[in-house]
């Protein structure tokens, strides 16, 4: 088996993923300063979410957990991978393309759904007319994700790491040309998540083809791989409905608060940030080389793999998480208090951003123990765990709103996560020798979290003294830069110091990057 050298692999991804977060904030800087949290900004939010949310079922979410690892052993065992590609293109195509006329026809329905709040709000008829345009997208990025996953199972990670930066581009475009030429703000970024689609669609299909693998569909068939696709992707499917749950509930009772909807949202960048950079890099090179290696049946490197994927992964989430715990009113002040985005706006969103960090190492160590349970074609016990992390969420969102507001959805998702992880660790203990935790990573975890607090003493300290810099104009740019410079720079200071972790083993997997 051709190894797939995860460090490097983990670092390729991740860097791609970094690129396309930072201009996602680029992104909701811009549309928060010209935008606010008004009506048209939260339209849009709630109609763009909509093929997002689905996303999850038929694109990085349920379909490629199911594919990538069938597709793997394909590859493996040299049996026609590219033939079962096109019949999964084919059949996710004819699917996704009656479900997208459905939900043209049935947008209303999705809007309520969504944020029923906007019921009789002049939020209601924008969204709706906003969520038509955008949905289409939800063809293009799965078919796109497909692509993905065919070349990431095949070791190759950069056009599908560095493809979701169009997203980005076209809607930073979108909205610096609406500015330019006088065109509705709603509009134009709505006209533009389809654009993005596409141009995220043909550099996946380019590279693919590259790689010798032309996925061209064909003629509709049910196959026998296709049926096994469809009764392993069935429960995973299933489980994405219960996590798509959770963010309804979350945007429900959020849609019944002014603002709600953009605080959360703006949180939720901040917090995906090191989520989207860490957690897509592990899921992304982790599921398809594990899958390769069960089918080859390689039990250690299988266990090295996983224990690796959770030290990369603690390494860097518990710093950032603790970072947003400890700092997040100065980071969300510097970053988007500007504009219609005023003083209260950045507070409320700092609070959100906290609640969401504290469950920030749940949410990335998931990603580490799922593929788990997909590199066996497990995905129902994975859709029973989510289906208890769906009822903490709705009990805690539901149940605390009228005392928290808001903040109740927030801490909802956290508890969910931590929940979810818990389940995931226990139920993988029946898997074997490969599922356990290596005396390296039990060694390095608690220097990881010491390092980690020590780091966020020192942040809080230099937030204090830095207050007035951070308050002033063009300088808070150059305060935050230095406050989350002085941040990386001492925890990996005391890493080393510790021995959470080596710098020779970061600059080494640098050097193989690919």
């Amino acid at each position: 088996m051709k190894p797939v050298r995860l460090m490097s692999g983990f670092l390729t991804v991740g860097v791609w993923t970094l690129l396309s977060r930072v201009l996602g904030f680029a992104r909701d800087i811009i549309i928060a300063a010209r935008l606010g949290d008004g009506p048209v900004a939260e339209a849009f939010l709630v109609a763009f979410s909509l093929p997002n949310m689905f996303r999850r079922f038929f694109a990085e979410g349920a379909f490629n957990m199911a594919f990538v690892p069938l597709f793997a052993r394909k590859l493996e065992a040299g049996k026609d991978a590219l033939g079962f590609a096109r019949d999964a293109a084919t059949g996710l195509a004819s699917l996704l393309i009656v479900f997208t006329l459905i939900a043209q026809v049935a947008m209303p329905g999705l809007v309520l759904a969504m944020a029923s709040g906007f019921a009789e709000d002049e939020r209601f008829p924008m969204a709706v007319l906003f969520g038509r345009i955008c949905f289409p997208y939800i063809l293009l990025i799965s078919l796109a994700a497909l692509l993905s996953g065919v070349l990431n199972a095949s070791g190759r990670f950069v056009a599908a790491a560095a493809a979701p930066v169009m997203l980005n581009v076209v809607l930073v475009t979108a909205v610096l040309a609406a500015g330019w030429a006088g065109w509705p703000y709603g509009l134009a970024l709505s006209v533009a998540v389809p654009v993005a689609g596409v141009a995220q669609l043909a550099i996946l299909w380019i590279a693919a083809a590259k790689a010798g693998f032309r996925v061209i569909p064909r003629r509709p068939q049910l196959t026998p791989e296709l049926k096994r696709l469809a009764r392993i992707a069935g429960p995973a499917m299933l489980a994405g409905g219960v996590m798509q749950v959770n963010l309804l509930v979350g945007r429900q009772v959020a849609s019944y608060y002014d603002g709600a909807i953009q605080y959360l949202n703006l949180a939720d960048r901040l917090y995906q940030l090191p989520l989207g950079v860490i957690a897509i890099a592990i899921g992304v090179v982790l599921l398809p080389d594990l899958s390769r290696r069960i089918a080859a049946e390689d039990t250690v490197g299988g266990k090295a793999a996983m224990n690796r994927a959770a030290e990369f992964a603690l390494l860097l989430t518990v710093p950032a998480a603790l970072a947003l715990v400890a700092i997040p009113g100065p980071i969300v002040s510097v970053l988007y208090e500007r504009g219609a985005f005023d003083t209260s706006a950045a507070a409320r969103t700092a609070i959100v951003t906290a609640i969401y960090g504290a469950g920030l190492p749940a949410f990335v160590l998931q990603k580490v123990w799922q593929p788990l349970y997909f590199a066996r074609s497990d995905t129902k016990t994975p859709f029973h765990y989510a289906l208890v992390a769906m009822v903490v969420n709705a009990g805690v969102a539901l149940g605390l709103a009228p005392w928290l507001g808001f903040y109740a959805a927030a801490l909802g998702t956290t508890l969910a996560g931590w929940i979810m992880l818990a389940l995931l660790v226990r139920g993988a203990r029946n898997m074997g020798e490969a599922t356990r935790v290596d005396d390296r990573l039990r060694r390095r975890i608690p220097r990881i979290v010491l390092s980690a607090l020590l780091m966020a003493a020192l942040l809080v300290g230099l937030a204090w003294l830095l207050r007035e810099p951070l308050a002033q104009g063009g300088w808070r740019y150059l305060a935050l830069f230095g406050l989350v410079a002085s941040g990386i720079l001492s925890y990996f200071a005391f890493a080393q110091w510790l021995g959470a972790t080596r710098l020779s083993e970061i600059t080494g997997a640098m050097k193989r990057r690919r």
